[in-house]
């Protein structure tokens, strides 16, 4: 398998495991302060996979080099996992998952922006196609809702979550200096560890850990080793291999797998007229994986 094709399948895994972090996030949103929670599950996927670094070869001191460059990188994506569990409060999974799919045209705008990757008329009709499935499922299919533009708090403080995600895709590419995947993602944990320890300690220290309901360490621990530790290692290796828009076009796979999620937990299926959303999205993915040629 070529390496690109290797980055095609590390996204499929990659949306899948991304996806339940959505369903099992939501069960956990209202128990414990975001900050707090995304304190723990950087630190557990730090020490994964610091530990699968030293397994795998070690981490040399040139990895340490300009080491603004992971403050940078964690500061992204912690201020993206904040934002989405202040969504998750009062959004559903499907529709944050349905905001999740606006991150690849934005990604592909900064993706122009900071490595002058462009984006063909082809792949820009996919991304609006992709946009207007998830719009379709933020909406739940409601026109006159669309026509009002009214959203709802979740779905805002969410989006601004991905617009730290889109920024993030690119600047893996553009800061990474030859480190390996792993050894870049473990930068990037530590890192994003220190920032919501300092800008979450408050949160850290009032709550109760010893009192936490189950829910909130089976999700601090899916979120961690899988949603975390491992989508990480993915996405920096597929953004080395595929353009940022074509590694973000996999988002658009995401509300399909929440769904499965959903039935799976016993919460259901959405209705048959929002699934007509969930089908542009993934009529898009398949024009965006389309070869140029």
């Amino acid at each position: 398998m070529s390496w690109q094709g290797r980055g095609h399948l590390a996204m499929l895994l990659f949306s899948a495991l991304v996806a339940g972090s959505f369903s099992l996030g939501s069960l956990a949103a209202n128990e414990i302060a975001p900050a707090a929670l995304n304190a723990v599950r950087f630190l557990i996927a730090g020490c994964v996979i610091g530990a699968a670094a030293l397994a795998t070869g070690g981490i040399g001191r040139g990895a340490f080099h300009a080491p603004w460059r992971y403050l940078v990188l964690g500061g992204l994506f912690a201020a993206y996992f904040v934002l989405m569990f202040e969504g998750l409060k009062t959004a559903a999974p499907v529709s944050t998952a349905a905001v999740f799919t606006l991150t690849p045209i934005m990604s592909a705008g900064f993706g122009y922006a900071l490595l002058g990757q462009i984006t063909t008329k082809r792949m820009g009709i996919a991304l609006a196609i992709g946009a207007l499935g998830a719009l379709w499922v933020i909406f739940k299919a409601d026109w006159a809702a669309f026509l009002r533009f009214r959203v709802g708090q979740g779905e805002i403080y969410y989006f601004w979550g991905c617009v730290a995600h889109a920024i993030y895709t690119p600047m893996v590419r553009k800061l990474n200096r030859g480190e390996r995947p792993v050894v870049f993602t473990f930068g990037m944990l530590i890192a994003g560890f220190v920032i919501l320890t300092i800008y979450g300690w408050s949160d850290i220290r009032a709550t109760d850990w010893a009192g936490l309901p189950g829910i909130v360490w089976i999700t601090v621990v899916y979120l961690a080793i899988f949603a975390s530790a491992a989508t990480f290692v993915l996405l920096q290796f597929s953004v080395l291999h595929l353009p940022s828009a074509k590694v973000m076009a996999y988002t658009y796979l995401v509300p399909s797998w929440v769904i499965g999620w959903e039935i799976i937990l016993g919460h259901g299926a959405p209705g048959g007229m929002i699934l007509v959303g969930v089908a542009l999205t993934v009529v898009s993915l398949l024009l965006l994986l389309r070869n140029e040629h």
